[in-house]
């Protein structure tokens, strides 16, 4: 039977011209993506938002009774670090948008609505889910789920929105106005035989026994997959960079309200246009991470690419026929992978179909001990790697700070490159922040790995040796086995009230020491302390620390980052050789079959 086509024409879409970017609360005000504005009493709104690393939940209860199930923000649907729960009455006074991208977001705030009351909701913030009562929450895809979650016209409502990892440039919404145009321009519509590519919310009127066909005239008749098709067959308009200052919005194909807008006016944010456009100014160059522009990366040397976390199986498919990738080095924790919606065990999978050895060794995110600590072994298995010619993709979560740090040590270790060039080069290369000073701790831990405890050479570290039981005008001095073995005395300055300090400058290792106050030898009873064979009670430092197949902790480590500082400074000829070999040492030390310590 010969196929028939169906002409979708748009139902009445309610489209108003921007009003002047003014208001009271709603957009301009990014807080970053992982603090949520605390929302302030009010009867209409309740939220559950995070602080730091931990949930913490305002009136769950609440939420959960006016349709929010709390399900959602547990393990089996768990949120993402930088999203939020809020239930707001109906009419929501929220404008959304749909982009190019598929990502559906908030346009613009109704003044005097009930969201920008909540004082949570931002213009940028994008719609994950919504609903309310016995439905409970409905993934938005689109603006026909948006319309579908939205249907009722009274009672409370539960979003979930996901801020914005970097500001959202409303400026650029004011140059986003004709949405129908963008769409096609008044010549021919989307046509396609694949009716998954339209919105849900739409019904064939005649179902037939062929294969139907779809005119498709307006962008709200699309689903994100139709969406996603578009742009691919444009070239890919869902690119976008992570660096602010070359980020843009996507262009807006269509609008959505659940009220009628007419008459109502709509503001952007509370900050004045001009203000907000020289504070993203002021912005540009700074790095943001946004996970939902998919696996970015980039070429090091012809064995080694660095970037971000790989996502979805279509990423490894990627990595294995395009980059020729064999190996994949992951410093991602099981638990950010979670909180990303990261399925671990498919790209496990994925990556044994496709012939790629995956190695995991979590390292704590923004942790620059575990980072110190963990980084001699992870040199050492891009290393073994590399002996067993295989083209590695180095990876974390963001691509900005573990993953680079590990190439730029093993470029500084093994091949040996001065740090200053090496961070350059990789800085060069691709767009991060990697934690040069973890990298100089983690220097000093490998060259005395193979000093044995030896204190002389130039310093590595400078330490402030703290007496806080003195008083005014007491004189006290510092006295120990780096003070030419306990003949020397060094002054220390009074800073204000009981405490005094004497900076000084020593290279890695164990020293013993202690206080003269008053003319009497005193050891802090807060500080660690060993007592000799003679009896001798004496406080005891270690400064740095020596690098370990297996990280330990130790317990002579005063952890205050003000007491001992790293010094960055160039090798000497001894130090460079003694790097190179206590590196080959560590990797030396993997069994590269296991790619674990040997036994």
């Amino acid at each position: 039977m010969a196929p028939h086509l169906h002409l979708l024409t748009p139902p009445a879409l309610t489209i108003t011209a921007t009003a002047a970017a003014r208001g009271r609360r709603g957009g301009a005000g990014w807080a970053g993506p992982r603090a949520p504005p605390r929302a302030r009493a009010h009867n209409s709104t309740s939220v559950s938002c995070m602080r730091g690393r931990r949930w913490r939940r305002l009136s769950v209860a609440a939420a959960a009774a006016e349709g929010a199930d709390p399900g959602a923000i547990g393990p089996a649907g768990a949120m993402r670090l930088n999203e939020y729960l809020v239930a707001v009455d109906r009419p929501l006074g929220v404008r959304f948008a749909l982009g190019v991208d598929g990502r559906v977001f908030v346009h613009s705030l109704r003044k005097g609505g009930n969201a920008e009351k909540s004082r949570i909701i931002m213009v940028g913030d994008t719609l994950k889910k919504a609903g309310a009562g016995e439905q409970g929450l409905v993934t938005i895809k689109d603006l026909g789920d948006t319309e579908l979650a939205l249907r009722d016209k009274s009672g409370p409502c539960s979003l979930v929105l996901e801020r914005p990892f970097a500001p959202f440039p409303i400026h650029q919404l004011l140059q986003n106005e004709d949405y129908h145009i963008l769409f096609n321009r008044g010549r021919v519509p989307v046509a396609s035989w694949n009716s998954a590519l339209l919105s849900p919310k739409l019904n064939e009127s005649s179902k037939g026994n062929g294969k139907s066909g779809f005119a498709i005239f307006s962008p709200r008749l699309l689903s994100s997959q139709g969406w996603s098709f578009l742009s691919s067959e444009k070239g890919g308009l869902n690119q976008r960079s992570t660096n602010l200052s070359n980020d843009r919005i996507s262009e807006i194909v269509g609008l959505y309200s659940d009220e009628d807008d007419s008459n109502a006016e709509w503001a952007h944010g509370s900050f004045p246009l001009e203000e907000y456009i020289k504070a993203l100014d002021r912005a540009k160059g700074e790095l943001y991470y946004n996970h939902s522009l998919g696996m970015q990366f980039s070429k090091i040397t012809e064995q080694i690419f660095v970037g971000s976390c790989i996502q979805t199986e279509r990423d490894v498919k990627m990595l294995s026929e395009t980059v020729g990738i064999t190996a994949v080095l992951n410093f991602q924790s099981e638990s950010e992978r979670v909180n990303w919606g990261i399925n671990s065990e498919a790209i496990n999978n994925s990556c044994r179909e496709n012939n790629i050895l995956m190695v995991n060794y979590p390292i704590r995110e923004v942790d620059s001990m575990d980072l110190r600590k963990k980084l001699p072994f992870c040199v050492g298995l891009l290393l073994r790697l590399i002996r067993k010619n295989y083209r590695i993709y180095v990876t974390c979560t963001t691509g900005y700070d573990r993953s680079p740090a590990c190439v730029i040590s093993y470029l500084h270790w093994v091949q040996d490159t001065p740090l200053h060039i090496a961070h350059k080069f990789i800085t060069g290369l691709h767009s991060c922040r990697p934690d040069r000073a973890a990298i100089v701790w983690a220097t000093w831990d490998l060259i005395a790995l193979v000093e044995n405890g030896r204190h002389d050479g130039s310093p590595t570290h400078s330490v402030c040796f703290v007496w806080n039981s003195g008083r005014e005008g007491e004189d006290v001095e510092l006295v120990g086995d780096f003070t030419s073995n306990w003949k020397d005395k060094i002054k220390c300055s009074h800073k204000g009230g009981s405490r005094y300090e004497a900076e000084v400058r020593l290279r890695h290792g164990k020293y013993y020491y202690k206080f003269i106050v008053g003319g009497q030898w005193r050891h802090s009873t807060a500080l660690p302390s060993e007592t000799d064979e003679h009896g001798n009670v004496n406080n005891v430092i270690r400064v740095g620390d020596i690098a370990r197949i297996r990280p330990a902790p130790s317990q002579l480590h005063i952890r205050d980052p003000t007491v001992v500082k790293v010094i960055e400074r160039a090798l000497t000829e001894d130090e460079r050789f003694s790097l190179a070999f206590a590196a080959r040492r560590m990797a030396f030390a993997i069994c590269p079959i296991r790619l674990s310590p040997k036994q």
